[in-house]
């Protein structure tokens, strides 16, 4: 959610550091901030909403610094004001910006208050800064303060600081919330993401939970928690700046839609033999524990919990190995039960979700047979701290609404699941299918994608309505969930999926002539049962827009719309399915106008509970 930005530099960085709030604004926030060591001292411009007004701000009181930290909040604790923007201040010594949540800060504040630190906004970022103050002593490196300030901390921070005394140093702490190390040539950098710095440097170096970090010019120092240096190679980003231009696209979500036949590519590359999956491709430490594996659990939030759903379908049928699903906020505060031989799957896209983290500290508690993190970015918290590991490959991913993220997200876990399958004695027969069907996958969902058009004209049958129903049955029940989500994050419409069996047990109050309904279905076992649910949907009024394989036989007629798939004829055809329910989502919140890329009160990435 928030996004941190730090330079030291022989230039000006008021330019550089606006620049990265601008690449962060995907992540979604509600103000925007900067502070500069300049000769007088700290200057500070906040500004409420989008980072244009902060830029504007500038433009009317220009600043010129060779340091300085900038912030864009989403706001948690204090209304999203100019008061609780970031960054904040402590006797004009002290600036600092933070992500994350301080579980302590009623208490610390109530401390800091008796010892005559006045404060000025609601939020717990300041307890931060006025602690730092406290506790700083004359003559002790800051660094050393900074790391007894962290001591006294709960929960989750990644923390940038400037001072007065040392104008050209960033600080910087980290514990569960990210935080890099951009590396440059005599100018350093500090971000929440890679992504932020991509315009001055393509070396990182990630900082782990409990380390310090202090930023100059030329070069910096890692302490961990012992206080002992750390000595880490910069990793050079492989995704390339290109990720954060929408090109010829109107907006990003689009442009990632139609990256999704590379991403799916690049995320079976080197994982595929002619006739198999390369195990190997997991590593040897997987080689070991998959054999043993009696259960999956698979812990994830939104469009990756519905990832899991499709899954678990694939892991049982395949594998015959009971698979449960659960959302990340929930599952550990009901004490699950975790029999012998269990596998824990964690699925983010960005590596850094705070709930899914949470149900990965949990597992790694003990009880479970390994657990395994499935996300796109290589350097996330979800990678380092899974005991087995599973990369997608996407790409960056811009635009709040996730499209590529979950397709490849499905591509991997459907290969995984062969991979398992291959432990339990899965026919040669199926793995083969199986290869194949992944290999011609790309080729399928290009196809999918020329059905733009058509959508494009569909949208307008959603150009006054509220509301809309998706139904699916089996693996296509969690697309439709997938696909009601897309539509209601974009577009403002309420949307719904039910399986299409529960119609007649309450949902079917809920049909009228101006409640589209939006059902998905490939040539199988269900089929006949979907056609005689969306048949009670139509004797009732309802209009039915019904996204369908090429061999399905499907009535047309007055308020029905078949929309025909290629490709809906192999297992994974639920990858394929989901291309035209994204396209839809897109193309209704054109006509509805609404802000595509950033929807009202989202972020990209939840890194708090």
């Amino acid at each position: 959610m928030c996004g941190i930005v730090g330079v030291t530099a022989g230039r000006n960085v008021t330019p550089i550091l606006m620049e990265g709030l601008r690449r962060l604004e995907y992540r979604g926030y509600d103000s925007a901030g900067i502070a500069a060591i300049t000769e007088s001292g700290i200057h500070r411009l906040r500004a409420v909403g989008k980072v244009e007004q902060l830029s504007k701000a500038l433009e009317e009181e220009p600043v010129t610094a060779f340091c300085g930290i900038a912030h864009t909040r989403w706001a948690t604790h204090g209304k999203p004001t100019r008061a609780n923007a970031h960054p904040h201040l402590s006797h004009s010594r002290l600036a600092l910006v933070h992500n994350g949540i301080i579980e302590n800060h009623v208490a610390l504040r109530k401390r800091l208050e008796s010892a005559g630190y006045a404060f000025e906004s609601e939020t717990d970022t300041e307890v931060i800064v006025h602690l730092l103050d406290h506790l700083h002593t004359e003559g002790e490196p800051f660094d050393r303060t900074l790391r007894r300030a962290a001591g006294e901390l709960s929960g989750a921070y990644a923390i940038a600081v400037v001072r007065v005394e040392e104008p050209g140093v960033l600080y910087a702490a980290r514990m569960g919330s990210p935080l890099v190390i951009g590396v440059g040539s005599e100018e350093n950098f500090l971000a929440s993401d890679p992504l932020a710095l991509l315009q001055v440097t393509d070396r990182f170096v990630y900082l782990e939970n409990g380390e310090i970090a202090r930023i100059e010019r030329d070069g910096y120092r890692v302490t961990n928690a012992d206080d002992k240096n750390v000595q880490r190679e910069p990793e050079v980003y492989l995704h390339g700046d290109q990720a954060a231009s929408k090109g010829k696209y109107r907006h990003f979500m689009l442009k990632e839609i139609h990256e999704q036949p590379e991403a799916i590519r690049r995320t079976i590359e080197g994982k595929l033999g002619d006739e198999g999956v390369l195990v190997e491709a997991l590593g040897p430490e997987a080689l070991a524990v998959l054999p043993d594996v009696r259960q999956v659990h698979i812990v994830a939030c939104g469009t990756s919990y519905h990832a899991g759903l499709v899954a678990r379908y694939w892991i049982e049928s395949h594998t015959g190995i009971p698979c449960t699903v659960e959302v990340a906020s929930e599952y550990r505060y009901r004490n699950p039960v975790v029999p012998p031989g269990s596998l824990f799957i964690g699925i983010s896209q960005s590596g850094e979700t705070a709930d899914t983290l949470a149900a990965l500290r949990y597992a790694n508690g003990g009880g479970y047979l390994a657990t395994l993190g499935l996300c796109n970015m290589p350097g996330s918290t979800l990678v380092r701290e899974s005991r087995l590991r599973l990369m997608t490959d996407a790409g960056p991913e811009i635009g709040v609404a996730s499209t590529k993220a979950f397709t490849t997200q499905l591509v991997a876990l459907y290969w995984f699941t062969l991979v398992l399958g291959r432990t339990r004695g899965l026919d040669d027969t199926a793995e083969l299918a199986g290869v194949r069907a992944l290999k011609s996958l790309a080729g399928e969902v290009e196809r999918a994608l020329e059905l733009e058009p058509e959508i494009s004209r569909l949208a307008a049958h959603f150009s006054h309505s509220h509301n809309a129903i998706f139904l699916g049955r089996g693996a296509f029940y969690p697309v439709a969930m997938e696909g009601a989500l897309k539509l209601k994050e974009i577009s403002y419409i309420h949307a719904e999926a039910f399986p299409a069996g529960e119609l007649k047990h309450g949902p079917l109050a809920l049909i009228d002539e101006e409640t589209p309904v939006i059902s998905v279905a490939a040539e199988d076992e269900l089929l006949e049962k979907l056609q005689s649910n969306l048949a009670e949907v139509h004797a009732r009024g309802g209009r039915l827009i019904n996204f369908i394989g090429n061999a399905v036989e499907m009535e047309e007629g007055e308020n029905i719309v078949n929309v025909r798939i290629g490709g809906m004829d192999t297992v994974i055809s639920p990858v394929v399915a989901t291309i035209p329910l994204q396209l839809l989502a897109y193309h209704v919140a054109l006509i509805k106008g609404t802000d595509v890329d950033k929807p009202r009160n989202l972020a990209k990435s939840v890194t708090v509970e």
